[in-house]
């Protein structure tokens, strides 16, 4: 799904991350189930992953970032206008992890609700916010990524226990002002027809958990990992590919990507096709694990405060998750 040129510019104004204190390594999975820190590495890039606390919940988390983003944006949290949080692990089925998240801020005023498009959400949930401020809906906006895949994880299996971890990201968007970066461009789309591959098969109405299937893991994540890695690399490269010629961009000019952080080795195949070097490429995968709609936006956050990109610079953010979906925004900084 492609867009025209906003009316009204958006740009970040500030962003802000979250991850639990506790560390699980690979050492401490492989003391759990057969596999073994060599074994994770290759195959993923990952050394650790952030575990949340017993009584620590997705609304704790996003709320935590939420807080570092406002602060950075300089905004109030009684000035926020909209809050959409992108989860696949709300705290409850409703209501919105977001109305939690709104009332712990005291974003009294503030529209809040929540979307799930798995690790595509948090670029979902840019994409409609953009949208709704440069359509003057609204002059500002609260994206959050937040996830507890610990708290769907089958700990038993070493295909997909090894690959998540907690954590959330934010952003803060508004109206930009003359001489301010913008919000490009973006671009996302979905194909249903690949549900099967990634996918969380019970706790809802088509499966609800019962006395008779508790033990049956049905509750948890679970991939067709070779399908999902081809489908992630081919989709990734065509969303960003429609964004930084939308841009009208070259390889050239982008000063840093930041993909979602899965595998180590669709991010260097995404690189590879992009013909961007790896060295303009940001990763943090190797210390947090896929953390689903979390894993961009703490990623944007970390490149942001350790400076690996700067204002006026050109950034993509690419994306892919379960559903199938994806999403790609190009953003001068």
């Amino acid at each position: 799904m492609s867009e025209t040129k906003s009316v009204i510019d958006v740009c970040i104004a500030g962003t802000g991350s979250y991850v639990p204190e506790r560390i699980l390594s690979n050492e401490e999975l492989a003391a759990k189930v057969d596999t073994s820190d060599e074994w994770i590495v290759t195959r993923t890039g990952i050394k650790e992953r952030r575990i949340a606390a017993e009584g620590q919940f997705t609304s704790h988390l996003a709320t935590n970032a939420a807080r570092k983003a406002l602060e950075q944006a300089g905004l109030a949290a009684e000035d926020i206008e909209l809050i959409i949080v992108a989860t696949i692990t709300p705290d409850t089925p409703t209501p919105a992890t977001a109305c939690h998240v709104q009332k712990a801020l005291g974003a009294s005023k503030a529209v809040a609700f929540d979307i799930s498009a798995a690790c595509s959400g948090f670029l979902y949930a840019m994409k409609i916010s953009k949208r709704l401020i440069s359509d003057g809906a609204f002059k500002n906006a609260l994206i959050i990524g937040a996830e507890k895949l610990s708290s769907v994880t089958n700990w038993s299996d070493r295909s997909t226990c090894v690959l998540f971890g907690d954590g959330a990201g934010a952003a803060v968007l508004r109206r930009a002002e003359p001489g301010e970066g913008s919000i490009v461009a973006t671009e996302m789309g979905t194909d249903g027809s690949l549900t099967h591959l990634l996918e969380i098969p019970g706790g809802g109405t088509a499966c609800p958990i019962t006395s008779e299937n508790v033990n049956d893991n049905l509750q948890t994540l679970s991939m067709l990992g070779k399908e999902v890695f081809k489908h992630a690399v081919n989709r990734m490269k065509e969303a960003a590919e429609k964004v930084i010629e939308r841009a009208g961009w070259q390889p050239e000019d982008i000063a840093c990507v930041i993909p979602h952080q899965a595998n180590l080795r669709i991010i260097d195949a995404i690189a590879d096709r992009l013909a961007v070097p790896n060295e303009r490429v940001f990763v943090n995968l190797h210390k947090y694990g896929n953390t689903s709609a979390a894993a961009v936006a703490i990623a944007l956050d970390e490149a942001n405060r350790t400076g690996v990109f700067k204002r006026g610079d050109k950034i993509v953010l690419v994306v892919f998750g379960a559903g199938l979906t994806w999403a790609a925004a190009a953003i001068e900084w």
